[in-house]
């Protein structure tokens, strides 16, 4: 149970960032890893596309089928999750990681942006779950895992940005609601979030954010993979933090993780 090993996992979003941490550590196991991402041809800004996701897949020991899906496109996402179940039989792990995020108040936030963070965080999740749930319910230890805050109604986390909020809660209300619909069909469905800031790409382009005051991605993608190899019986309907999972798996330094430990660290949102 504590290895991947010839295990599916589905990644929304995986082409950089938290998600491909998650797949490249599944790799290590030897998974076969499904990365269902819209960057076909590298952004001016961000790095990483599904093919080169795909060669550090490979590269790192695990097999990779890339694939172009907007998760906003249900036609995509069925399609995606048929090719998958083609190429390797199944699926066992659902990730849902694709996210849009803007940290902007009402004034300042068009519907147009309002109905993207809605359809991508929210309507996403909710579509690729639907999409890979007939294949999860025959997997031997399936897992969902959605990367997601736990739901903190003080109304602090919702005046700077309630639009972003919205779909981020409105991502874990779907933890807690297929949570309990699955438990009884064995199926795991947990959230997992970041004490602090993760150091990615699209994080370098939010303002005021110093990267040396955050972690690498990979402490995520322990915390998950952690998470994804416990029975799935037995640890569903969970907000984890991806701290609190690794001193449960018995890590003590937590500075390896830093991007410099000298620094203070910068909490992430929504956790007091």
């Amino acid at each position: 149970m504590d290895s991947l090993f010839g295990k599916t996992v589905f990644i929304t979003g995986a082409s950089r960032g938290i998600g491909k941490a998650i797949a490249l550590r599944a790799a290590q196991d030897g998974a076969n890893v499904v990365i269902a991402a819209k960057t076909v041809q590298p952004h001016p800004k961000l790095a990483g596309t599904i093919h080169s996701a795909a060669q550090e897949i490979e590269d790192a020991g695990g097999s990779a089928l890339a694939l172009a899906v907007d998760v906003r496109d249900e036609d995509a996402v069925e399609a995606a999750v048929t090719r998958a179940v083609e190429r390797f039989g199944g699926i066992d792990i659902l990730v849902n990681n694709a996210s849009a995020i803007s940290l902007t108040d009402t004034l300042h936030t068009p519907t147009k942006r309002f109905d993207l963070m809605l359809d991508v965080n929210l309507r996403g999740t909710w579509t690729t779950t639907r999409a890979c749930l007939p294949h999860l319910l025959r997997a031997e230890n399936p897992h969902i895992l959605v990367l997601s805050p736990p739901l903190n109604l003080d109304p602090r986390w919702l005046a700077p940005h309630t639009a972003y909020t919205i779909s981020k809660y409105g991502m874990s209300l779907c933890v807690l609601g297929l949570a309990e619909e699955f438990r009884e069909r064995r199926v795991a469905v947990n959230a997992l979030w970041p004490r602090t800031v993760i150091a990615t790409a699209a994080t370098e382009m939010l303002p005021g954010v110093d990267l040396n005051t955050c972690r690498r991605p990979d402490i995520v993608s322990d915390a998950a993979h952690w998470i994804l190899t416990r029975p799935s019986h037995e640890y569903t309907g969970n907000f984890f933090i991806d701290e609190a999972v690794l001193a449960l798996a018995g890590v003590t330094d937590f500075d390896v993780y830093a991007i410099d430990p000298s620094q203070p660290l910068l909490a992430d949102l929504f956790l007091d």
